[in-house]
């Protein structure tokens, strides 16, 4: 009996350092993504993390420049490691439009709806009738899954 209430202290004073020693050594983050909106960034779905000394940035722009100028605005603000994780979207609408117009027409739930489908720069203009109001849900949500669609406007109707 002894024994096992010793080796059971012994597990409890282990599992105490190990865990005091995991929280001691986890690394803060730090979020700089309103800082960068402040300095002027207008990239798409923008964060910007500070983790141990290295700063992530993410987020989607058509522009290359505007890519690099993020970096130079984190090694202006002190940081020396800089992971520049912007993906560059080049925005074929012709392409965007017809991913959308197929998504649109496979999709079940969206059957006996009519749509016109056009895309300027990334952003999908869609207009049509839909049978119930909540297929309009749907088809935003299944647009916004398309690869270089920004954003979705609407001008659906009942019929």
């Amino acid at each position: 009996m002894k024994r096992e209430l010793k080796l059971a202290a012994l597990i409890a004073v282990m599992m105490l350092l190990v865990s005091a020693a995991a929280n001691a050594a986890a690394p803060q983050t730090l979020d700089l993504t309103d800082k960068f909106r402040e300095a002027g960034a207008t990239v798409d779905r923008l964060q910007v993390y500070e983790l141990a000394g290295i700063v992530i940035i993410r987020g989607r722009t058509a522009d290359p420049a505007q890519a690099a100028q993020l970096s130079l605005m984190a090694k202006n603000l002190g940081y020396t490691r800089v992971a520049n994780l912007i993906q560059i979207a080049q925005h074929d609408d012709v392409t965007i439009a017809r991913k959308a117009e197929v998504q649109l027409s496979i999709h079940r739930s969206l059957d006996g709806c009519r749509f016109r489908v056009r895309s300027d720069q990334g952003v999908l203009h869609v207009a049509g009738q839909v049978r119930h109001e909540l297929q309009k849900d749907v088809a935003v949500q299944v647009l916004r899954n398309i690869d270089g669609v920004r954003s979705v406007q609407m001008d659906l109707r009942k019929f």
